[in-house]
Protein backbone atom coordinates (compact mmCIF):
# COMPACT_ATOMS: atom_id res chain seq x y z
CA UNK A 1 0.00 0.00 0.00
CA UNK A 2 1.49 3.60 -1.02
CA UNK A 3 0.70 5.91 1.59
CA UNK A 4 0.19 9.71 -0.18
CA UNK A 5 0.34 12.62 1.96
CA UNK A 6 1.52 15.83 2.03
CA UNK A 7 5.14 16.58 2.39
CA UNK A 8 4.91 19.75 4.18
CA UNK A 9 6.18 19.40 7.39
CA UNK A 10 7.70 22.26 10.04
CA UNK A 11 9.79 20.70 12.67
CA UNK A 12 9.96 23.56 15.17
CA UNK A 13 6.33 24.60 14.71
CA UNK A 14 5.34 20.76 14.94
CA UNK A 15 3.32 20.87 11.90
CA UNK A 16 2.49 18.34 9.67
CA UNK A 17 4.33 16.16 13.04
CA UNK A 18 2.82 14.23 15.19
CA UNK A 19 2.54 16.97 17.89
CA UNK A 20 1.05 19.21 15.45
CA UNK A 21 -2.77 20.04 17.42
CA UNK A 22 -4.60 19.50 14.11
CA UNK A 23 -3.62 16.29 13.83
CA UNK A 24 -5.76 15.03 15.93
CA UNK A 25 -9.00 16.65 14.52
CA UNK A 26 -11.56 14.51 12.61
CA UNK A 27 -14.80 14.41 11.57
CA UNK A 28 -17.03 12.25 13.80
CA UNK A 29 -20.43 11.23 12.48
CA UNK A 30 -23.14 11.97 15.76
CA UNK A 31 -26.48 9.81 14.96
CA UNK A 32 -29.31 12.33 16.58
CA UNK A 33 -31.95 10.31 18.09
CA UNK A 34 -35.74 11.67 17.91
CA UNK A 35 -35.70 12.84 20.83
CA UNK A 36 -33.05 15.16 20.77
CA UNK A 37 -34.57 16.35 17.01
CA UNK A 38 -37.88 17.27 18.37
CA UNK A 39 -36.52 18.89 21.63
CA UNK A 40 -34.11 21.28 19.47
CA UNK A 41 -37.33 21.89 17.17
CA UNK A 42 -39.53 22.44 20.07
CA UNK A 43 -36.98 24.94 22.03
CA UNK A 44 -34.69 26.38 19.31
CA UNK A 45 -36.41 29.01 17.17
CA UNK A 46 -33.79 28.70 14.50
CA UNK A 47 -33.78 25.19 13.95
CA UNK A 48 -37.55 25.52 14.35
CA UNK A 49 -37.59 27.70 11.02
CA UNK A 50 -34.68 25.39 9.60
CA UNK A 51 -37.14 22.66 9.77
CA UNK A 52 -40.73 24.61 8.57
CA UNK A 53 -39.40 27.43 6.23
CA UNK A 54 -38.26 25.29 3.35
CA UNK A 55 -41.35 23.05 4.05
CA UNK A 56 -44.16 25.71 4.15
CA UNK A 57 -42.44 27.69 0.91
CA UNK A 58 -42.31 24.37 -0.96
CA UNK A 59 -45.98 24.21 -1.15
CA UNK A 60 -47.09 28.26 -0.09
CA UNK A 61 -48.16 29.49 -3.90
CA UNK A 62 -49.20 25.97 -4.30
CA UNK A 63 -49.77 25.06 -8.05
CA UNK A 64 -51.62 25.85 -11.21
CA UNK A 65 -53.16 23.29 -12.80
CA UNK A 66 -54.29 23.77 -17.13
CA UNK A 67 -57.61 22.09 -18.31
CA UNK A 68 -60.95 24.43 -18.79
CA UNK A 69 -62.10 26.37 -16.15
CA UNK A 70 -65.12 23.44 -15.29
CA UNK A 71 -62.29 20.73 -14.88
CA UNK A 72 -59.92 23.38 -12.65
CA UNK A 73 -62.64 24.00 -10.49
CA UNK A 74 -63.53 20.15 -9.46
CA UNK A 75 -59.77 19.36 -9.41
CA UNK A 76 -59.53 22.40 -6.63
CA UNK A 77 -62.42 21.65 -4.92
CA UNK A 78 -61.09 17.88 -4.59
CA UNK A 79 -57.74 18.93 -3.08
CA UNK A 80 -59.76 21.27 -0.79
CA UNK A 81 -62.08 18.36 0.43
CA UNK A 82 -58.70 16.12 1.28
CA UNK A 83 -56.53 19.03 2.10
CA UNK A 84 -53.98 18.32 0.15
CA UNK A 85 -52.20 21.20 0.59
CA UNK A 86 -51.95 21.44 4.60
CA UNK A 87 -51.60 17.69 4.22
CA UNK A 88 -47.99 18.06 1.94
CA UNK A 89 -46.54 20.58 4.67
CA UNK A 90 -47.23 18.59 7.43
CA UNK A 91 -45.72 15.43 5.95
CA UNK A 92 -42.37 17.55 4.64
CA UNK A 93 -42.45 19.34 7.58
CA UNK A 94 -41.92 15.65 9.50
CA UNK A 95 -39.55 14.58 7.00
CA UNK A 96 -37.34 17.36 6.93
CA UNK A 97 -37.12 17.04 11.12
CA UNK A 98 -37.07 13.26 10.82
CA UNK A 99 -35.25 12.60 7.66
CA UNK A 100 -38.46 11.21 6.13
CA UNK A 101 -42.18 10.89 6.30
CA UNK A 102 -45.02 9.30 3.81
CA UNK A 103 -49.09 10.38 3.51
CA UNK A 104 -51.53 7.33 2.72
CA UNK A 105 -53.65 7.46 0.42
CA UNK A 106 -57.02 6.15 1.62
CA UNK A 107 -59.13 4.59 -0.59
CA UNK A 108 -62.57 2.37 -0.93
CA UNK A 109 -60.72 -0.60 -1.62
CA UNK A 110 -59.95 -2.53 1.53
CA UNK A 111 -56.41 -4.70 0.34
CA UNK A 112 -53.55 -1.74 0.90
CA UNK A 113 -51.00 -4.60 -0.14
CA UNK A 114 -51.95 -4.08 -3.71
CA UNK A 115 -50.54 -1.87 -6.10
CA UNK A 116 -52.47 1.56 -6.44
CA UNK A 117 -54.26 1.84 -10.22
CA UNK A 118 -55.48 5.50 -10.27
CA UNK A 119 -57.67 4.24 -13.87
CA UNK A 120 -59.59 2.41 -11.26
CA UNK A 121 -60.49 4.97 -8.82
CA UNK A 122 -63.76 6.32 -9.25
CA UNK A 123 -65.39 9.98 -8.97
CA UNK A 124 -65.26 10.47 -5.43
CA UNK A 125 -63.50 7.56 -4.56
CA UNK A 126 -60.43 9.20 -2.72
CA UNK A 127 -61.54 9.28 0.52
CA UNK A 128 -58.46 10.86 2.61
CA UNK A 129 -55.28 11.21 3.33
CA UNK A 130 -52.91 10.06 6.23
CA UNK A 131 -49.62 11.80 7.52
CA UNK A 132 -47.15 8.84 9.02
CA UNK A 133 -43.67 9.48 10.39
CA UNK A 134 -41.14 7.12 9.11
CA UNK A 135 -41.06 6.27 12.76
CA UNK A 136 -44.62 4.45 12.11
CA UNK A 137 -43.54 2.77 9.20
CA UNK A 138 -41.37 -0.60 8.83
CA UNK A 139 -39.16 -0.99 5.73
CA UNK A 140 -40.08 -4.76 4.14
CA UNK A 141 -38.06 -6.50 1.69
CA UNK A 142 -36.06 -4.60 -0.95
CA UNK A 143 -36.14 -4.95 -4.17
CA UNK A 144 -32.13 -6.19 -5.19
CA UNK A 145 -33.02 -6.56 -8.85
CA UNK A 146 -31.48 -3.85 -10.61
CA UNK A 147 -33.99 -4.14 -13.65
CA UNK A 148 -37.11 -3.53 -12.24
CA UNK A 149 -38.41 -0.22 -11.14
CA UNK A 150 -37.57 0.79 -7.14
CA UNK A 151 -34.37 -0.86 -6.86
CA UNK A 152 -33.15 -0.53 -3.47
CA UNK A 153 -36.45 0.65 -2.31
CA UNK A 154 -38.47 -1.49 0.09
CA UNK A 155 -41.72 -3.41 -1.88
CA UNK A 156 -43.27 -3.22 1.53
CA UNK A 157 -44.16 -1.11 4.68
CA UNK A 158 -45.85 -2.20 7.54
CA UNK A 159 -47.23 -0.28 10.23
CA UNK A 160 -48.95 -0.73 13.48
CA UNK A 161 -52.64 -0.61 13.40
CA UNK A 162 -52.78 0.19 17.11
CA UNK A 163 -54.04 -2.91 18.43
CA UNK A 164 -51.78 -5.60 18.20
CA UNK A 165 -51.87 -5.87 14.75
CA UNK A 166 -50.09 -4.52 11.77
CA UNK A 167 -50.93 -4.04 8.09
CA UNK A 168 -48.58 -3.87 5.11
CA UNK A 169 -48.67 -1.21 2.80
CA UNK A 170 -47.51 -1.09 -0.80
CA UNK A 171 -45.28 1.44 -1.86
CA UNK A 172 -47.34 2.86 -5.15
CA UNK A 173 -50.28 3.94 -1.89
CA UNK A 174 -47.52 6.18 -0.25
CA UNK A 175 -46.42 9.55 -0.79
CA UNK A 176 -43.30 9.05 0.07
CA UNK A 177 -40.99 12.13 1.33
CA UNK A 178 -36.96 11.17 2.38
CA UNK A 179 -34.41 13.21 4.46
CA UNK A 180 -31.52 14.18 2.97
CA UNK A 181 -30.02 11.64 0.76
CA UNK A 182 -26.89 9.92 2.40
CA UNK A 183 -23.94 8.43 0.95
CA UNK A 184 -25.38 4.63 1.82
CA UNK A 185 -23.49 2.40 -0.65
CA UNK A 186 -25.09 -0.76 0.85
CA UNK A 187 -28.78 -2.08 -0.51
CA UNK A 188 -31.06 -2.54 1.93
CA UNK A 189 -29.78 0.36 4.47
CA UNK A 190 -32.41 2.83 5.77
CA UNK A 191 -33.71 4.28 2.77
CA UNK A 192 -35.09 7.11 4.40
CA UNK A 193 -32.22 9.73 4.87
CA UNK A 194 -31.21 12.22 7.68
CA UNK A 195 -32.68 14.95 8.91
CA UNK A 196 -32.37 18.49 7.58
CA UNK A 197 -30.93 19.30 11.17
CA UNK A 198 -27.73 16.53 10.50
CA UNK A 199 -24.66 18.78 10.14
CA UNK A 200 -26.04 21.98 11.48
CA UNK A 201 -27.48 21.21 14.61
CA UNK A 202 -24.29 21.93 16.46
CA UNK A 203 -23.93 25.42 14.45
CA UNK A 204 -27.14 26.08 16.16
CA UNK A 205 -26.04 25.32 19.28
CA UNK A 206 -22.81 27.91 19.02
CA UNK A 207 -25.00 30.64 17.78
CA UNK A 208 -27.39 30.27 20.96
CA UNK A 209 -24.95 29.74 23.55
CA UNK A 210 -23.29 32.60 21.82
CA UNK A 211 -26.38 34.78 22.68
CA UNK A 212 -26.80 33.28 25.92
CA UNK A 213 -23.60 34.39 26.90
CA UNK A 214 -24.18 37.86 25.41
CA UNK A 215 -27.30 38.57 27.45
CA UNK A 216 -25.94 37.21 30.66
CA UNK A 217 -22.63 39.84 29.80
CA UNK A 218 -25.90 42.93 29.35
CA UNK A 219 -26.38 42.04 33.42
CA UNK A 220 -22.61 43.13 33.93
CA UNK A 221 -22.43 46.18 31.42
CA UNK A 222 -21.48 48.21 34.16
CA UNK A 223 -19.55 47.34 38.02
CA UNK A 224 -19.33 49.86 40.78
CA UNK A 225 -16.17 49.63 42.16
CA UNK A 226 -15.45 50.22 45.92
CA UNK A 227 -12.19 50.43 47.61
CA UNK A 228 -12.75 50.29 51.46
CA UNK A 229 -9.18 50.70 53.73
CA UNK A 230 -8.47 47.44 55.79
CA UNK A 231 -11.88 45.33 54.80
CA UNK A 232 -10.33 42.09 54.26
CA UNK A 233 -9.39 42.93 58.15
CA UNK A 234 -12.53 44.47 59.17
CA UNK A 235 -14.37 40.95 58.13
CA UNK A 236 -11.66 38.75 60.03
CA UNK A 237 -12.03 40.35 63.22
CA UNK A 238 -15.49 41.72 63.31
CA UNK A 239 -16.96 38.77 61.48
CA UNK A 240 -20.60 38.72 60.58
CA UNK A 241 -21.22 42.10 62.45
CA UNK A 242 -18.59 44.02 60.63
CA UNK A 243 -20.66 42.62 57.17
CA UNK A 244 -23.88 43.56 58.46
CA UNK A 245 -22.56 47.05 58.87
CA UNK A 246 -20.81 46.99 55.43
CA UNK A 247 -24.19 46.19 53.72
CA UNK A 248 -26.08 48.69 55.43
CA UNK A 249 -23.87 51.41 55.11
CA UNK A 250 -23.54 50.98 50.87
CA UNK A 251 -27.18 50.20 50.54
CA UNK A 252 -27.31 53.76 52.35
CA UNK A 253 -25.00 55.42 49.68
CA UNK A 254 -26.76 53.67 46.59
CA UNK A 255 -30.07 54.71 48.47
CA UNK A 256 -28.54 58.19 48.23
CA UNK A 257 -27.46 58.23 44.77
CA UNK A 258 -30.30 56.49 43.66
CA UNK A 259 -32.32 59.76 45.20
CA UNK A 260 -30.91 62.24 44.66
CA UNK A 261 -27.17 61.38 42.07
CA UNK A 262 -24.73 61.84 45.27
CA UNK A 263 -22.79 59.75 46.49
CA UNK A 264 -21.43 59.59 50.46
CA UNK A 265 -18.18 57.94 50.85
CA UNK A 266 -15.47 58.19 53.56
CA UNK A 267 -12.38 60.45 52.59
CA UNK A 268 -10.37 56.92 52.57
CA UNK A 269 -12.70 54.97 50.33
CA UNK A 270 -11.87 54.81 46.50
CA UNK A 271 -14.85 54.96 43.93
CA UNK A 272 -14.68 53.64 40.43
CA UNK A 273 -16.68 52.14 37.52
CA UNK A 274 -15.94 49.43 35.11
CA UNK A 275 -18.20 48.95 31.51
CA UNK A 276 -18.09 46.08 29.45
CA UNK A 277 -17.01 46.75 25.84
CA UNK A 278 -20.06 45.97 23.12
CA UNK A 279 -18.43 47.06 20.65
CA UNK A 280 -17.03 43.64 18.60
CA UNK A 281 -20.23 41.69 20.09
CA UNK A 282 -22.61 42.20 17.05
CA UNK A 283 -20.01 41.29 14.20
CA UNK A 284 -19.20 37.98 16.70
CA UNK A 285 -22.99 37.33 16.35
CA UNK A 286 -23.23 38.12 12.63
CA UNK A 287 -20.51 35.39 12.26
CA UNK A 288 -22.72 33.01 13.46
CA UNK A 289 -25.34 33.61 12.20
CA UNK A 290 -23.81 33.46 8.61
CA UNK A 291 -22.26 29.89 9.36
CA UNK A 292 -25.76 28.74 10.66
CA UNK A 293 -27.27 30.08 7.72
CA UNK A 294 -24.77 28.73 5.17
CA UNK A 295 -25.35 25.33 7.16
CA UNK A 296 -29.20 25.67 6.57
CA UNK A 297 -28.68 26.82 2.51
CA UNK A 298 -31.28 29.47 3.78
CA UNK A 299 -30.41 33.23 3.02
CA UNK A 300 -29.48 34.97 6.46
CA UNK A 301 -31.96 37.67 5.44
CA UNK A 302 -34.82 35.18 5.36
CA UNK A 303 -33.87 32.59 8.18
CA UNK A 304 -33.42 35.82 10.63
CA UNK A 305 -35.67 38.47 9.33
CA UNK A 306 -32.64 40.60 8.45
CA UNK A 307 -32.15 43.62 6.27
CA UNK A 308 -29.62 43.12 3.53
CA UNK A 309 -25.71 45.19 4.75
CA UNK A 310 -24.35 47.15 2.28
CA UNK A 311 -24.65 49.88 -0.39
CA UNK A 312 -27.96 49.45 -2.63
CA UNK A 313 -27.73 45.69 -1.07
CA UNK A 314 -31.84 43.94 -1.48
CA UNK A 315 -30.74 40.58 -0.94
CA UNK A 316 -32.86 39.93 -3.98
CA UNK A 317 -30.18 37.40 -5.46
CA UNK A 318 -29.96 35.27 -2.19
CA UNK A 319 -33.75 35.18 -2.06
CA UNK A 320 -34.14 33.79 -5.72
CA UNK A 321 -31.12 31.82 -5.23
CA UNK A 322 -32.64 30.30 -2.59
CA UNK A 323 -36.67 30.50 -4.80
CA UNK A 324 -34.54 28.24 -7.37
CA UNK A 325 -33.16 25.65 -5.06
CA UNK A 326 -37.05 25.26 -3.86
CA UNK A 327 -38.01 25.31 -7.53
CA UNK A 328 -35.74 22.73 -8.03
CA UNK A 329 -36.82 20.53 -5.09
CA UNK A 330 -40.24 20.83 -6.68
CA UNK A 331 -39.16 19.31 -9.92
CA UNK A 332 -36.77 16.86 -8.48
CA UNK A 333 -38.78 15.22 -5.63
CA UNK A 334 -42.40 16.87 -4.58
CA UNK A 335 -43.91 16.43 -8.24
CA UNK A 336 -42.62 12.73 -8.59
CA UNK A 337 -43.40 11.93 -5.40
CA UNK A 338 -46.73 12.86 -5.44
CA UNK A 339 -47.66 11.56 -9.01
CA UNK A 340 -49.59 8.61 -8.20
CA UNK A 341 -51.74 10.74 -5.77
CA UNK A 342 -52.50 13.75 -8.66
CA UNK A 343 -53.47 11.12 -11.08
CA UNK A 344 -55.61 9.53 -8.19
CA UNK A 345 -57.01 13.17 -7.22
CA UNK A 346 -57.82 13.97 -11.34
CA UNK A 347 -59.58 10.55 -11.20
CA UNK A 348 -61.56 11.48 -8.52
CA UNK A 349 -62.61 14.87 -9.08
CA UNK A 350 -63.64 14.19 -12.84
CA UNK A 351 -64.30 10.52 -12.99
CA UNK A 352 -61.86 10.26 -15.85
CA UNK A 353 -58.52 11.50 -17.03
CA UNK A 354 -58.11 13.72 -19.68
CA UNK A 355 -54.86 13.74 -21.55
CA UNK A 356 -54.39 17.41 -21.67
CA UNK A 357 -54.76 17.97 -17.72
CA UNK A 358 -51.43 19.32 -15.98
CA UNK A 359 -50.12 21.59 -13.62
CA UNK A 360 -47.16 24.04 -12.84
CA UNK A 361 -45.86 25.37 -9.55
CA UNK A 362 -46.12 28.75 -9.34
CA UNK A 363 -43.33 31.20 -8.92
CA UNK A 364 -42.97 32.43 -5.22
CA UNK A 365 -41.15 35.29 -6.29
CA UNK A 366 -44.37 37.45 -6.54
CA UNK A 367 -44.11 40.35 -9.36
CA UNK A 368 -45.52 43.59 -8.08
CA UNK A 369 -48.64 45.55 -10.61
CA UNK A 370 -45.79 48.16 -11.64
CA UNK A 371 -43.53 44.97 -12.76
CA UNK A 372 -46.21 43.07 -14.53
CA UNK A 373 -47.47 46.14 -15.83
CA UNK A 374 -43.99 47.28 -17.24
CA UNK A 375 -43.83 43.75 -18.58
CA UNK A 376 -47.11 44.03 -20.44
CA UNK A 377 -46.10 46.77 -21.76
CA UNK A 378 -42.43 45.83 -23.38
CA UNK A 379 -44.52 42.47 -24.75
CA UNK A 380 -47.14 44.99 -26.58
CA UNK A 381 -44.32 47.10 -28.12
CA UNK A 382 -42.27 44.47 -29.02
CA UNK A 383 -45.40 42.48 -30.80
CA UNK A 384 -46.54 46.13 -32.28
CA UNK A 385 -42.88 46.49 -34.21
CA UNK A 386 -43.22 43.28 -35.39
CA UNK A 387 -46.80 43.60 -36.76
CA UNK A 388 -45.01 47.04 -38.46
CA UNK A 389 -42.79 45.48 -39.91
CA UNK A 390 -45.66 42.85 -41.91
CA UNK A 391 -43.82 39.91 -42.05
CA UNK A 392 -45.77 37.70 -40.58
CA UNK A 393 -49.99 37.22 -40.73
CA UNK A 394 -51.78 39.39 -37.67
CA UNK A 395 -53.81 35.71 -36.49
CA UNK A 396 -49.99 34.66 -35.43
CA UNK A 397 -49.02 37.69 -33.81
CA UNK A 398 -52.27 37.55 -32.27
CA UNK A 399 -51.72 33.90 -30.65
CA UNK A 400 -48.17 34.46 -29.74
CA UNK A 401 -49.39 38.34 -27.79
CA UNK A 402 -52.05 36.28 -26.28
CA UNK A 403 -49.43 33.31 -25.00
CA UNK A 404 -46.47 35.63 -24.44
CA UNK A 405 -49.24 37.99 -21.87
CA UNK A 406 -50.58 34.79 -20.29
CA UNK A 407 -47.35 33.31 -19.40
CA UNK A 408 -46.09 35.93 -18.03
CA UNK A 409 -48.93 36.56 -15.56
CA UNK A 410 -49.89 39.91 -17.38
CA UNK A 411 -53.44 38.76 -18.35
CA UNK A 412 -54.78 35.67 -16.60
CA UNK A 413 -57.55 33.86 -18.14
CA UNK A 414 -56.82 36.21 -21.35
CA UNK A 415 -56.14 33.00 -23.76
CA UNK A 416 -59.54 31.42 -22.53
CA UNK A 417 -61.12 34.51 -23.11
CA UNK A 418 -59.78 35.07 -26.79
CA UNK A 419 -60.62 31.77 -27.75
CA UNK A 420 -64.37 32.41 -27.02
CA UNK A 421 -64.13 35.54 -28.57
CA UNK A 422 -63.19 33.35 -31.49
CA UNK A 423 -64.66 30.30 -31.79
CA UNK A 424 -67.23 30.09 -28.95
CA UNK A 425 -67.77 28.03 -26.28
CA UNK A 426 -69.46 25.12 -28.05
CA UNK A 427 -67.18 25.34 -31.00
CA UNK A 428 -63.80 23.50 -29.12
CA UNK A 429 -61.23 23.23 -31.43
CA UNK A 430 -63.50 23.95 -34.95
CA UNK A 431 -62.78 26.99 -37.08
CA UNK A 432 -65.17 29.54 -36.91
CA UNK A 433 -66.35 31.80 -39.53
CA UNK A 434 -63.37 34.08 -39.95
CA UNK A 435 -61.07 30.73 -40.24
CA UNK A 436 -59.60 31.48 -37.31
CA UNK A 437 -58.60 28.11 -35.45
CA UNK A 438 -59.00 28.28 -31.25
CA UNK A 439 -55.75 29.09 -29.78
CA UNK A 440 -57.08 26.22 -26.83
CA UNK A 441 -55.68 23.88 -29.81
CA UNK A 442 -51.92 24.65 -28.80
CA UNK A 443 -52.18 23.59 -25.34
CA UNK A 444 -50.31 20.62 -23.82
CA UNK A 445 -50.83 17.17 -24.45
CA UNK A 446 -49.40 13.57 -24.35
CA UNK A 447 -46.87 13.04 -26.97
CA UNK A 448 -45.76 9.94 -29.56
CA UNK A 449 -43.03 10.15 -31.60
CA UNK A 450 -41.73 7.79 -34.09
CA UNK A 451 -39.77 7.35 -37.34
CA UNK A 452 -41.56 4.40 -39.98
CA UNK A 453 -38.71 1.99 -40.96
CA UNK A 454 -38.36 2.75 -45.26
CA UNK A 455 -36.76 -0.37 -46.04
CA UNK A 456 -39.08 -3.06 -43.84
CA UNK A 457 -39.49 -5.29 -46.80
CA UNK A 458 -35.80 -5.97 -46.47
CA UNK A 459 -36.27 -7.17 -42.44
CA UNK A 460 -39.34 -8.87 -43.36
CA UNK A 461 -36.97 -11.22 -45.72
CA UNK A 462 -34.47 -11.11 -42.70
CA UNK A 463 -37.00 -12.37 -40.36
CA UNK A 464 -39.09 -14.96 -42.59
CA UNK A 465 -35.87 -16.70 -43.23
CA UNK A 466 -34.41 -16.86 -39.93
CA UNK A 467 -37.90 -19.16 -39.16
CA UNK A 468 -40.17 -16.22 -38.22
CA UNK A 469 -43.52 -17.52 -39.04
CA UNK A 470 -45.38 -14.16 -38.62
CA UNK A 471 -44.35 -10.15 -38.03
CA UNK A 472 -45.50 -7.06 -38.27
CA UNK A 473 -46.50 -5.71 -41.41
CA UNK A 474 -43.48 -4.00 -43.32
CA UNK A 475 -45.48 -0.47 -43.43
CA UNK A 476 -45.91 -0.69 -39.65
CA UNK A 477 -42.04 -1.37 -38.79
CA UNK A 478 -41.18 1.80 -36.69
CA UNK A 479 -38.62 3.26 -33.84
CA UNK A 480 -40.13 4.93 -30.89
CA UNK A 481 -38.43 7.94 -29.90
CA UNK A 482 -40.83 9.36 -27.56
CA UNK A 483 -44.04 7.93 -25.62
CA UNK A 484 -45.09 10.40 -23.05
CA UNK A 485 -48.05 10.41 -21.42
CA UNK A 486 -48.03 13.22 -19.67
CA UNK A 487 -48.72 16.21 -21.58
CA UNK A 488 -46.14 18.58 -23.06
CA UNK A 489 -45.81 21.37 -25.39
CA UNK A 490 -45.10 20.10 -29.12
CA UNK A 491 -43.72 23.40 -30.05
CA UNK A 492 -41.04 22.87 -27.38
CA UNK A 493 -39.74 19.45 -28.49
CA UNK A 494 -37.59 21.09 -30.79
CA UNK A 495 -36.48 19.61 -34.37
CA UNK A 496 -34.27 16.68 -35.26
CA UNK A 497 -30.66 16.92 -37.26
CA UNK A 498 -32.18 15.37 -40.44
CA UNK A 499 -35.12 14.48 -42.10
CA UNK A 500 -33.90 10.58 -42.90
CA UNK A 501 -31.40 8.67 -41.11
CA UNK A 502 -29.99 5.89 -42.32
CA UNK A 503 -27.92 3.28 -39.97
CA UNK A 504 -25.59 2.31 -41.72
CA UNK A 505 -25.05 -2.19 -42.09
CA UNK A 506 -23.08 -3.54 -39.35
CA UNK A 507 -22.26 -2.59 -35.51
CA UNK A 508 -23.68 -3.89 -32.56
CA UNK A 509 -27.09 -5.61 -33.52
CA UNK A 510 -29.24 -8.13 -30.91
CA UNK A 511 -32.49 -9.88 -30.92
CA UNK A 512 -34.37 -9.44 -27.44
CA UNK A 513 -37.95 -10.01 -26.31
CA UNK A 514 -39.63 -6.77 -24.06
CA UNK A 515 -42.81 -8.45 -22.76
CA UNK A 516 -44.13 -10.41 -25.39
CA UNK A 517 -42.33 -8.54 -28.15
CA UNK A 518 -39.84 -9.61 -29.93
CA UNK A 519 -37.56 -6.80 -30.96
CA UNK A 520 -34.19 -5.48 -33.12
CA UNK A 521 -31.92 -3.46 -30.95
CA UNK A 522 -29.26 -1.14 -32.27
CA UNK A 523 -27.40 2.17 -32.11
CA UNK A 524 -28.16 5.31 -32.88
CA UNK A 525 -26.61 8.66 -31.48
CA UNK A 526 -29.28 10.73 -33.14
CA UNK A 527 -32.13 8.54 -31.97
CA UNK A 528 -30.63 8.63 -28.38
CA UNK A 529 -30.22 12.42 -28.52
CA UNK A 530 -33.58 13.11 -29.79
CA UNK A 531 -35.20 11.36 -27.40
CA UNK A 532 -33.13 12.98 -24.24
CA UNK A 533 -33.75 16.53 -25.85
CA UNK A 534 -37.66 15.65 -25.36
CA UNK A 535 -37.22 14.78 -22.09
CA UNK A 536 -35.32 17.42 -21.24
CA UNK A 537 -38.01 19.75 -22.42
CA UNK A 538 -40.62 17.70 -20.31
CA UNK A 539 -41.42 14.77 -22.14
CA UNK A 540 -41.63 11.43 -19.82
CA UNK A 541 -41.08 7.60 -20.69
CA UNK A 542 -42.17 4.70 -18.88
CA UNK A 543 -39.05 2.93 -18.85
CA UNK A 544 -35.48 3.48 -16.75
CA UNK A 545 -33.69 3.94 -20.13
CA UNK A 546 -34.02 4.13 -24.09
CA UNK A 547 -33.02 2.03 -26.55
CA UNK A 548 -33.57 2.32 -30.32
CA UNK A 549 -35.52 -0.79 -31.13
CA UNK A 550 -37.60 -2.31 -34.00
CA UNK A 551 -40.44 -4.92 -33.29
CA UNK A 552 -40.21 -7.82 -35.22
CA UNK A 553 -43.25 -9.81 -34.13
CA UNK A 554 -45.71 -10.52 -30.95
CA UNK A 555 -46.44 -14.08 -32.19
CA UNK A 556 -45.69 -16.53 -29.29
CA UNK A 557 -45.29 -19.06 -31.41
CA UNK A 558 -41.99 -17.98 -33.18
CA UNK A 559 -38.69 -19.25 -32.83
CA UNK A 560 -36.00 -18.87 -29.56
CA UNK A 561 -34.45 -15.45 -30.34
CA UNK A 562 -30.80 -16.95 -28.58
CA UNK A 563 -30.76 -19.39 -32.07
CA UNK A 564 -31.26 -16.44 -34.66
CA UNK A 565 -28.49 -14.36 -36.33
CA UNK A 566 -29.75 -10.54 -35.40
CA UNK A 567 -30.33 -8.58 -38.73
CA UNK A 568 -27.15 -6.65 -39.94
CA UNK A 569 -28.23 -4.47 -42.87
CA UNK A 570 -28.78 -1.07 -43.13
CA UNK A 571 -32.01 0.71 -41.66
CA UNK A 572 -33.97 3.15 -43.35
CA UNK A 573 -36.01 5.71 -41.30
CA UNK A 574 -38.50 8.15 -42.37
CA UNK A 575 -38.55 11.91 -40.74
CA UNK A 576 -39.93 12.35 -37.08
CA UNK A 577 -44.09 11.80 -37.17
CA UNK A 578 -45.70 13.43 -34.25
CA UNK A 579 -49.38 11.94 -32.75
CA UNK A 580 -50.71 11.71 -29.35
CA UNK A 581 -50.52 8.43 -27.03
CA UNK A 582 -53.62 5.93 -27.79
CA UNK A 583 -53.66 3.68 -24.85
CA UNK A 584 -55.61 0.87 -27.12
CA UNK A 585 -52.43 0.89 -29.81
CA UNK A 586 -51.86 -2.76 -29.22
CA UNK A 587 -55.44 -3.37 -30.44
CA UNK A 588 -54.35 -2.49 -34.10
CA UNK A 589 -51.70 -5.19 -34.07
CA UNK A 590 -51.96 -7.52 -36.49
CA UNK A 591 -49.67 -9.93 -38.25
CA UNK A 592 -48.78 -11.28 -41.39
Amino acid sequence: MISMTDGFQNLVANLGTARDKASASGYVLEALDVQALEAAYRSAPVARKIIDMPAEDSFREWREWHADAKQISAIEAEEARLNVKGMMIKARKSARLHGGAAVYIGMDDSDPTKPLNPAAVKKGGLKYLTVLSRYELTEGDVQRDPRESGYGLPQVYTMSAGDATTVDIHPSRLVVFRGKETPSTTIGADSWGDSALAGTLETILRLDSTLANVASLVFEAKIDVIKIKDFTQGLREGGASYEKLMLRRFGLAATAKGINGALLLDAEEDYSQKSASFATLPDIMDRFAQMCAAAAGIPVTLLFGLSPGGLNATGESDTRGYYDRIKASQSLEVTPAMSVLDECLIYSALGKRPSEIFYDWRSLWQVSAKERADIGDKIASAFEKIHRMDILPPEAIGNAVVNALTEAGVAPGFEADVAKFYVGEDDEGDENSDGLTNTADTSPRTLYVHRKVQNGEDIIAWAKAQGFKTTLPSDDLHVTIAFSRQAVDWMEMGESWQPKIEVPEGGARILDQFGEAKVLLFNSSELSWRHEEMKRNGATWDHPEYQPHITISYDPDNPDISKIEPYTGKIDLGPEIFAEVKDDWQSGIKES
